[in-house]
């Protein structure tokens, strides 16, 4: 018998000074059996940061067309692609071809391992962006997560905290890999 996905649920305010977007959202988390707290989280992280009025979490793992997040325009047409932990080429460059635009939130220790290969096989993309999120930092977040949550994300020149009733994270997110300037 197949495990089941565990529903979260998550209030989530964001208040995103550098886009001069606030809102709250309820959000429903279906947590694949294999899931970790540290990538749950950072989904709501990549949401929050990215946060509008037509983002949606996809299924993820549960299907290998369908990305983490994803924001769709009414006919359909894919705005942005987000896929979280460590992609591999194929399905990268196939969001690549899918979507407007395409971002990737790597995380843990092996991260660097994981991009050094890929770097000079993704560089010529023209809407990828790869961000790294230290290993420490993703651990806190992971320390955030629960079957119900009440968290806060603010993000003011650059700077990304994100909290809950007990305690604060501050995130730390480097670059990997940017769409050329146009």
């Amino acid at each position: 018998m197949a495990l089941k996905s565990t529903i979260c649920k998550a209030t989530l305010q964001v208040a995103d000074m550098d886009r001069h977007y606030y809102a709250d959202h309820a959000l429903t988390i279906a947590r694949h059996p294999s899931e970790t707290d540290e990538r749950m989280m950072i989904r709501c992280l990549a949401f929050a940061l990215n946060a509008g009025e037509s983002l949606e979490f996809g299924k993820g793992l549960s299907d290998a067309d369908e990305p983490d997040l994803w924001q769709r325009d009414l006919t359909g047409s894919i705005g942005l692609w987000i896929e979280v932990g460590q992609p591999d080429e194929k399905r990268i460059l196939r969001a690549c071809g899918r979507a407007d635009r395409v971002q990737v939130y790597a995380y843990s220790h092996s991260a660097a391992l994981w991009w050094k290969p890929l770097a000079p096989r993704l560089e010529r993309t023209r809407n990828l962006t790869v961000i790294a999120i230290a290993a420490p930092v993703s651990a806190a977040l992971a320390k955030l997560a629960g079957r119900a949550m009440d968290l806060q994300c603010t993000l003011h020149e650059g700077e990304i905290w994100m909290r809950d009733k007990n305690s604060a994270v501050q995130v730390e997110l480097r670059t990997l890999l940017a769409p050329p300037a146009r």
